[in-house]
């Protein structure tokens, strides 16, 4: 079952173990970079983050069955399903900043189709956990073949990445493009061709 979680970030009360191991984490980070904690802007910051934190990662909680749930249907379809330019935020598991960016997946029936708005319910999964953009979209696409069986499965993801844009390189303006092709997507290149050119349409508009 999914977890509920408070956005009542000034409620600094909380009985959850987490919330209340986290809190304590971001009250030694601010006192180990030199602030004081009890200064008015950050007394009730630890609790904020750490709600937070647990917002950004809460894919942990969630598995790909329960949330696809019933929302799988017979259909006698075998062309292209596309949902593209689904926004994403994730956490890089290296430096724990953000990174962010959108997903393009699509996918052949194989007598079976999945509600759409469950696939971007899979996406929300594997984004809300510490990642590498490259294992996300691996994840991506194996969850909708264990979901439905299809014929074939592309996935496509550009993002960008705080941990270059804020540190290190400092390159603003790079994007980072990852691509997962399974199936017809990676056997036929006219499947893989036509899912490239539709997700592409429009996208300077």
């Amino acid at each position: 079952m999914s977890r509920i979680f408070d956005v009542d970030e000034d409620n600094i009360e909380s009985t959850d173990p987490t919330v209340t191991a986290l809190t304590k984490s971001y009250l030694d980070i601010i006192k180990a970079v030199g602030e004081d904690p009890n200064r008015e802007g950050l007394v009730k910051t630890p609790a904020r983050a750490a709600k937070a934190f647990q917002f950004f990662t809460h894919g942990y909680s969630e598995t790909v069955q329960t949330v696809v749930n019933d929302a799988i249907f017979s259909v006698d379809y075998d062309q292209m399903v596309i949902l593209k330019d689904i926004e994403i935020f994730s956490l890089c598991e290296h430096h724990l900043v953000p990174f962010f960016g959108k997903v393009s997946v699509g996918y052949l029936p194989n007598k079976k189709v999945l509600g759409l708005s469950k696939l971007a319910r899979i996406i929300e999964i594997f984004s809300r956990r510490l990642q590498i953009q490259e294992q996300l979209t691996k994840q991506i696409a194996e969850a909708i073949v264990e979901a439905i069986q299809p014929a074939g499965v592309g996935v496509v993801i550009e993002a960008k990445h705080m941990c270059m844009l804020m540190r290190g390189v400092e390159k603003v303006s790079s994007n980072a493009l990852t691509s997962m092709m399974l199936g017809e997507f990676r056997e036929n290149s006219k499947t893989r061709d036509e899912f490239l050119t539709l997700i592409s349409r429009n996208q300077k508009q």
